[in-house]
């Protein structure tokens, strides 16, 4: 059994570690988890690890957060992978920090790199982690709340929560979604 595991972000220095790489993070602790490495390919850094028996080929599309479609049906078509078996980790404004919901499916709820996966890959019927991140910021302040880094406090409390993040991708790949979401989804 293989999967496809996206991380989505925005390449580059300014934007490492803010709430709207938070994919980026989870997909960078997994593999560092379990043992591999990110090489720099077509649309995406990619790494192929395994976790009991399954394999998992993770991405961080280099296409930028509003075209992760293109790195995204890539490769599903190259690895030959059902949009059923695709987990894209994503940052929610709608959830609290810190939050965790495993969705089988649903809308991009505006998110710019989710509208770009449906429009590229057939639909909305891909499993998503999403992460909360909040929505503590003014009106029209949106785009620096999401590009900003996580405060203080919450830094304090990212680790736990992307290992969080990590054993929930660990689970959804051995013992299927709907056990995955009774333990994780809060």
């Amino acid at each position: 059994m293989k999967y496809l595991i996206v991380g989505l972000g925005n390449i580059g220095p300014e934007y490492a570690h803010t709430r709207h790489n938070i994919g980026f993070d989870i997909a960078d602790e997994l593999v560092k988890q379990l043992g591999g490495s990110f090489s720099n390919v077509r649309l995406a850094y990619y790494a192929e690890v395994s976790y009991k028996g399954r394999k998992l080929h993770v991405i961080k599309p280099t296409t930028f957060m509003n075209l992760s479609g293109r790195a995204v049906n890539y490769y599903m078509q190259e690895l030959k992978i059902p949009i059923e078996n695709v987990l894209v980790l994503v940052d929610d404004l709608a959830l609290p920090f810190g939050k965790l919901r495993l969705k089988l499916k649903g809308s991009s709820a505006g998110h710019n790199g989710l509208k770009s996966i449906e429009e590229m890959c057939g639909g909305q019927g891909y499993p998503r982690l999403r992460f909360g991140i909040d929505d503590n910021f003014s009106k029209g302040r949106q785009i620096d709340y999401v590009l900003a880094p996580f405060d203080k406090e919450e830094q304090l409390e990212l680790p736990a929560l992307i290992d969080k993040s990590v054993a929930l991708i660990q689970s959804l790949v051995t013992i299927g979604p709907q056990q995955t979401m009774t333990l994780f989804n809060q």
